[in-house]
C-alpha cells in the first residue's frame, strides 16, 4: 500500500477541535463492508440522469419510479443531520442535494417521466451549463457510471460528518486522486482537502457539488494510479 505523504496526520499535528466532528476510522468500522447495490449494473443504452424536483418532492419521484415495473433505477442522496423538533433534539434523514434527483435508465424512458408521465408533472431536467450542442443549447446533465457508483458509494454511509460543502471552503492539498482503504468509508475516491476544519476526502459531481467525508487519517489513503 502507498500512503500520501503530502497530507496531515491529524488536524494540525492534533485532534480537530471542530465540534461535533469525529474520526471515521475506528474498529467496529474496520469490519464493516461498503458496496453499492447490484441492482445498478451498467448498460450500454443507460444514462444515469440528473433532474430535478420541482416544491421538494424528489422523494416522492424516487419513490414512484422505483415502484414501477420496469428497469429504471432512481437514487436520492440523503445525510443524517440534527434538528430541534417540538422542543427535541433528534436525527432526521433529508436530502444532501437540494431537489435533485439521478434516475439511471434509457433516453426514452427518461423522456417518458419527464413528458408523459403526469404524476411526475413536476420533474425537469438538469441542464449542463457548462457545455453546448449547438445554437447555445445546454445538454442534459447525465453523470458518468462509474463517477456515480463511487458517489452513491459514499452517501449511502451513515454518518452525519458527511456534507455537501462549497468550492470556497475546500482547500485542496495536492491534486492526485486517492482511495481511502479501510474503515467505512473504504474504496470511497476523491482527493485530499482541508474542509470544515478538517483532513477530508472530497467527491465531485462535475457542476453539481462537492461532498465531503468526515475526517480521514493519511495513513488510510492511497494515491490511485
Amino acid at each position: 500500500m502507498s500512503t500520501l505523504d503530502n497530507v496531515e496526520t491529524r488536524g494540525d499535528g492534533a485532534p480537530s477541535p471542530s465540534a461535533g466532528l469525529t474520526p471515521s476510522i475506528s474498529p467496529k468500522a474496520e469490519s464493516s463492508q461498503t458496496g453499492v447495490s447490484v441492482k445498478y449494473v451498467q448498460h450500454p443504452d443507460k444514462h444515469w440522469y440528473v433532474i430535478r424536483a420541482t416544491y421538494e418532492r424528489a422523494r416522492q419521484a424516487h419513490d414512484y419510479i422505483n415502484g414501477e415495473d420496469n428497469d429504471a433505477q432512481a437514487y436520492i442522496a440523503m445525510h443524517i443531520t440534527r434538528k430541534t423538533i417540538n422542543g427535541k433534539r433528534r436525527t432526521v434523514k433529508e436530502p444532501l442535494i437540494g431537489n435533485l434527483l439521478f434516475v439511471y435508465c434509457k433516453e426514452q424512458q427518461i423522456e417518458k417521466y419527464i413528458r408523459d408521465t403526469p404524476a411526475l408533472s413536476y420533474l425537469r431536467y438538469y441542464y449542463d451549463h457548462c457545455a453546448q450542442i449547438g445554437n447555445g443549447i445546454n445538454p442534459k446533465m447525465t453523470v458518468e457510471f462509474e463517477q456515480m457508483m463511487n458517489f452513491i458509494r459514499l452517501t449511502s454511509i451513515e454518518d452525519e460528518n458527511i456534507r455537501k460543502i462549497d468550492a470556497e471552503y475546500v482547500h485542496y492539498l495536492s491534486g492526485d486522486l486517492v482511495r481511502i482503504t479501510s474503515g467505512k468509508f473504504k474504496n470511497v475516491v476523491g482527493r485530499v482537502a482541508r474542509a470544515a476544519g478538517q483532513q477530508r476526502v472530497i467527491v465531485e459531481l462535475e457542476g453539481i457539488a462537492l461532498i465531503a467525508t468526515a475526517y480521514i487519517p493519511a495513513a488510510c489513503l492511497e494515491k490511485v494510479l
